[in-house]
């Protein structure tokens, strides 16, 4: 709470400066923000807001692409699971490891022909898949099959 004196001093003390036509100027002229500090401003927002929006469209495309990869993954490794359980043959009949209804799951993506190479007496084959999306190419695996009945 204010006293009495408290109030007068106060009265006092701003009556000690005398008030003179340059006081009043430099008063109206730090009354307000001035056009180029509100352009400054206004870059300053643009630029911050543009880094954050291209590091936004950054994130984005990664994750698509990440998404993308992990399809084509998970459709290689249940292709190549299948050529697994088949017996060893020259070639594989891609309508049984790779039903329609597995190719249904991952619309957009489609696997070219199986690479097979047969190394070691004939006794390995080596097995290379290749998935595409999009006709683009987005993955390859590849695995190793033994013929162990010779």
């Amino acid at each position: 709470m204010l006293g009495s004196g408290d109030c007068a001093i106060y009265i006092r003390i701003a009556t000690d400066y005398p008030l003179t036509p340059g006081h009043f100027m430099m008063m109206k002229s730090e009354k307000g923000i001035s056009l180029i500090e509100t352009i400054v401003a206004v870059a300053i927002l643009g630029i911050i807001a543009a880094a954050f929006l291209s590091a936004l469209a950054n994130t984005s495309s990664a994750r698509a692409t990440n998404d993308e990869r992990t399809s084509a993954k998970i459709l290689a490794e249940t292709i190549l699971e299948n050529i697994k359980r088949e017996n060893y043959s020259a070639s594989y009949d891609p309508d049984i490891v790779a039903p329609s209804e597995i190719l249904a799951k991952f619309p957009g993506y489609t696997f070219l022909p199986f690479d097979i190479t047969n190394e070691r007496n004939g006794n390995i084959q080596k097995i290379v898949i290749t998935i595409q999306h999009h006709n683009h190419d987005v993955l390859s695996l590849e695995t190793y099959k033994v013929d162990r009945t010779s």
